[in-house]
């Protein structure tokens, strides 16, 4: 019996009829490479929370002069972003674009 968190191995579907998959391989890797993205994301926020938490803890410790730990919350929060777009906008190239790009070629 499996759960829900259990590794998906996708060479032998459970209870798929095999040859009859709804979903192609490479539609597979895909989906799973997306998923495993996402799972960083995740873990590069909890990151982002508890290592800009701690340096506003050591301004606040010392003193709470001038907000350097601005410096690096934007910076990197910046990068989070870019990762966060990369992961949920990014997605496969189809037929139809690569035909496009080669018909518009001079």
């Amino acid at each position: 019996m499996t759960s829900e968190s259990d590794p998906v191995d996708f060479r032998t579907p459970q209870g798929a009829d095999y040859g009859q998959s709804e979903w192609t391989t490479g539609e597979k890797e895909w989906a799973r490479k997306k998923v495993e993205r996402k799972h960083k994301l995740r873990l590069d926020v909890i990151s982002y929370v508890v290592v800009n938490l701690f340096l506003v803890g050591v301004w606040a410790a010392t003193g709470s002069g001038y907000f350097w730990p601005g410096w690096v919350i934007a910076g990197w929060g910046v990068l989070l972003l870019l990762d966060a777009i990369s992961v949920y906008t990014h997605r496969p190239v189809t037929t139809a674009e690569i035909e496009r790009e080669l018909r518009g070629r001079g």
